[in-house]
């Protein structure tokens, strides 16, 4: 018995040795030559973890290094649910893969041994079984009949450790016209889809077939928040804004205009904020609250935005934040932790201007509030400039944290997962 402790002993010793002298935890994988093609700050590096899992959106890291990743439908309603994965001979690659549940899904979480995730129309979970990667049971539902149109229907989720599951109930349109997305056309005033849309809800995770009225609105005034979490005793999103400022009213705006003006946003999302949809936009431009073209704006006119919240940052025009992670490891260095990562899916709107986004962007916060952003990952869409997004090698669409405060990244164009760590080398 004495043998096996020393043995044992050894092992770990050797352990740390060899993580010390590659700069890698234990378990760890060896980074890619080319950090699986994206481009890092110097320290960081990263590997392909998996690949193929499907149309990957939000994802989370089991305290034990599985990893779970909603998956979307394609043509044909082919995929969806979740994927497992599992690093089975510890190499730190991704090489055991299980799918499970059914419906385009994109948020999930993790509590009290159970796995949730959201698809356009229900809150779903399973009981994780200690050391089964795919569950046995049966599907819970813990919502259902969640509002749901054609556009801006996914919905993300996020856990206030006191019993609260928050979801978005996105906007069906672009700017509250009817009919929708057609020029000239002014807003509905007021816009009825404000009862029922264009925010985030709070229900209780441990209740069943519950029903939208079962659900307590918490924000308002929001077109399409799919990325939600919960950091420092507070819920915060990221908000997908308007499009088409120039094809909606010809002669009034530039296509230039379109591109750079409707701010996307990271947003707090304090209980009863109005962030101002549909009636107004964060323009970049003029850097405030501004009325919507559909409600007499032209630009600079904001009569109608004074009491509406203004979001925490502005991100530039149709950049697609699609998920928003607070870094709360000791992996990385002190200016990234408590401060927040984005990942955007890219734009496909920005014409003349090339496409944008396709990153990952760090935001750093001090006394809670945000400082400068600045990209942190890039080279995901491949060769630029990017005239079509469907040419992007990689469009990120989720983000999580490891044990042992490594980064995930998930992407939907080829179902790609990445790992980023920090070294300092």
């Amino acid at each position: 018995m004495m043998n096996r402790v020393i043995s044992f002993a050894i092992a770990a010793i050797l352990a740390a040795a060899v993580a010390s002298h590659t700069g890698r935890a234990a378990g760890a994988p060896a980074c890619d030559a080319d950090n699986g093609g994206i481009k890092l700050p110097t320290g960081f590096c990263a590997a392909v973890v998996a690949d193929n899992v499907g149309h990957a959106r939000h994802l989370l890291v089991a305290p034990n290094g599985d990893v779970f990743v909603a998956t979307q439908t394609g043509r044909g309603g082919v995929g969806g649910g979740i994927v497992a994965l599992r690093d089975a001979d510890g190499d730190g690659k991704l090489e055991t893969k299980e799918q499970f549940g059914q419906g385009s899904a994109t948020g999930i979480g993790l509590r009290n041994g159970y796995l949730y995730y959201a698809t356009p129309t229900q809150i779903i979970r399973y009981k994780l079984a200690t050391g089964q990667l795919k569950p046995a049971g049966d599907a819970e539902i813990v919502a259902t009949d969640l509002p749901e149109r054609r556009q801006h229907a996914d919905k993300g989720l996020a856990f206030d450790g006191r019993g609260g599951v928050y979801v978005n109930f996105g906007s069906p349109s672009n700017a509250c016209q009817q009919p929708d997305r057609q020029p000239n056309v002014v807003g509905q005033d007021p816009c009825p889809l404000l009862d029922t849309y264009a925010g985030i809800f709070r229900f209780d995770e441990n209740k069943l077939g519950q029903k939208p009225a079962d659900g307590k609105r918490i924000v308002t005034g929001l077109r399409q928040e799919v990325g939600l979490t919960w950091h420092d005793n507070s819920l915060w999103f990221v908000m997908h804004n308007r499009d088409g400022l120039d094809t909606m009213w010809p002669g009034k705006f530039t296509a230039e205009q379109n591109a750079e003006w409707p701010a996307e946003y990271l947003g707090k999302g304090t209980e009863g904020a109005n962030f101002g949809w549909p009636y107004c936009f964060y323009n970049n431009a003029e850097g405030k609250l501004v009325n919507n073209p559909e409600y007499g704006g032209d630009g600079k006119k904001a009569d109608r935005c004074g009491s509406f919240t203004a979001p925490a940052v502005a991100f530039p025009g149709h950049w697609a934040p699609n998920d928003v992670m607070f870094y709360t490891g000791t992996q990385f260095p002190a200016p990234y932790r408590n401060a927040a990562f984005v990942a955007f899916h890219g734009s496909w709107n920005r014409a003349p201007l090339p496409q944008a986004g396709y990153n990952v962007t760090f935001v750093p916060f001090s006394g809670g509030k945000a400082g400068k952003y600045e990209v942190f990952a890039d080279g995901f869409a491949g060769k630029t400039p990017l005239a079509n997004p469907g040419d992007a090698v990689a469009r990120p669409g989720g983000l999580a944290m490891g044990p042992d405060g490594s980064l995930y990244i998930t992407e939907d164009m080829k179902g790609r997962v990445w790992r980023v760590m920090y070294t300092g080398k």
